[in-house]
């Protein structure tokens, strides 16, 4: 199902580290209200394709537009919630201070915080149920719980796309089911991209996926059984079921 216009697009995009490939050919197109998984093994190039929406990795080849613009100028339209591990959990911040943070490319410099940043943080914090947990250093939280924050100071910009890099690392199951739920209800104000190592939850809730390796391999539907996956990557797929049981993808060849 198509939702849109055309929002970010990545045509035949190469990456390389050290002269080694990690994104090959990638061609994407993401649309207004899309709500797409991109799944693959560790190392198989997710992030760094995160990266170059984001305009923080420059492309070895190809072109990348974000709304319209060069990643650099496009990226004020996209909300990033990185990896849970990239985060120094013991850091003495408050949850309301983390989510400001979300604010700072959007004051003017050494200016203090607005009554208009004050209410976006206050209204981000609401949508992620964290508001009662305001005034909690960040580190004294569940991994769930610092999930919703980090959430939150990526909404506190406004943005109209949000990048998800295994949002789910660290949450245990009942907290993973509630926050699908919320993307669920931020998808009716944004595209969301989330990647993950694991299609079998992801699954459930996408509207498409892509499986990432490396090479990109799309499917403009979320509907993919085993046989699909086997027969597109050639490579060994364990189960993949709508939730249960819970496997994750062997590397592609």
């Amino acid at each position: 199902m198509q939702h849109g216009w055309t929002i970010v697009k990545l045509e035949d995009v190469w990456v390389h580290f050290d002269g080694v490939p990690v994104l090959e050919g990638v061609d994407l197109s993401i649309n207004q209200q899309d709500f797409l998984g991109i799944i693959g093994p560790n190392g198989g190039g997710k992030t760094t394709l995160l990266k170059v929406i984001l305009g923080l990795l420059k492309p070895s080849r190809g072109k990348v537009t974000v709304f319209g613009h060069p990643p650099e100028k496009g990226r004020k339209f996209v909300g990033y919630v990185p990896q849970y591990s990239l985060f120094d959990h013991e850091f003495p911040v408050s949850v309301w201070d983390v989510v400001l943070m979300g604010r700072l490319g959007h004051k003017k410099p050494f200016r203090d915080y607005s009554e208009a940043d004050k209410k976006l943080a206050h209204d981000s914090l609401d949508t992620v149920e964290m508001l009662d947990f305001k005034d909690t250093q960040i580190g004294k939280l569940s991994g769930g719980q610092q999930q919703r924050v980090f959430i939150a100071r990526a909404l506190v910009a406004e943005p109209k796309l949000l990048l998800l890099d295994e949002p789910m690392a660290s949450v245990d199951s009942p907290m993973q089911t509630e926050l699908y739920e919320l993307f669920e209800k931020l998808r009716e104000r944004m595209a969301i991209v989330l990647v993950s190592h694991d299609i079998s939850a992801v699954s459930i809730y996408v509207d498409k996926i892509a499986c990432l390796n490396r090479r990109l391999f799309y499917h403009n539907t979320k509907e993919i059984t085993v046989e699909d996956l086997e027969a597109t990557y050639q490579c060994p797929v364990e189960i993949i079921a709508h939730g249960v049981p819970h496997r994750v993808l062997k590397e592609h060849k």
